[in-house]
């Protein structure tokens, strides 16, 4: 995965922002979408794209767009630097292969503590009942 590559894939688009900023919110272009089309991509070979669409299917459009944004900061080069870190984060998360569960053997302790508390329950428990006279 070459990240040069991958960024050069991406198409930026500059929206207004909502929320709190003043006359900054109506005049200024900040917030950042991100749209990455997962299915065109050449950098990534098809069993990262495979990979990918399963982590991701949630995420990603009927298209196999993946699609982000950010407003964080009131600027729209720090917002780029922030979207383009998050992808790259969301790209390597994403082909992170799991680790096989080992299965432990359970210690010969445990056993041995467990068998014991079964026997003393068993041994309460038949204190309880009433005596056979016969």
């Amino acid at each position: 995965m070459h990240k040069e590559a991958l960024i050069s894939e991406l198409k930026f688009k500059a929206v207004r922002s909502s929320g709190s900023g003043g006359q900054n919110v109506n005049k200024v272009a900040t917030k950042i979408e991100l749209m990455f089309n997962l299915s065109e991509s050449t950098s990534l070979t098809e069993d990262e794209k495979t990979r990918l669409a399963d982590k991701w299917s949630s995420r990603l459009t009927k298209e196999n767009m993946l699609m982000l944004q950010c407003d964080e900061s009131r600027s729209q080069h720090k917002n780029k630097e922030l979207i383009i870190k998050r992808f790259l984060s969301l790209i390597k998360e994403g082909l992170k292969l799991d680790k096989k569960r080992v299965p432990t053997k359970i210690p010969k302790s445990v056993i041995k503590k467990r068998l014991k508390n079964k026997r003393n329950l068993s041994v309460k428990k038949s204190t309880r009942k009433k005596p056979d006279f016969e």
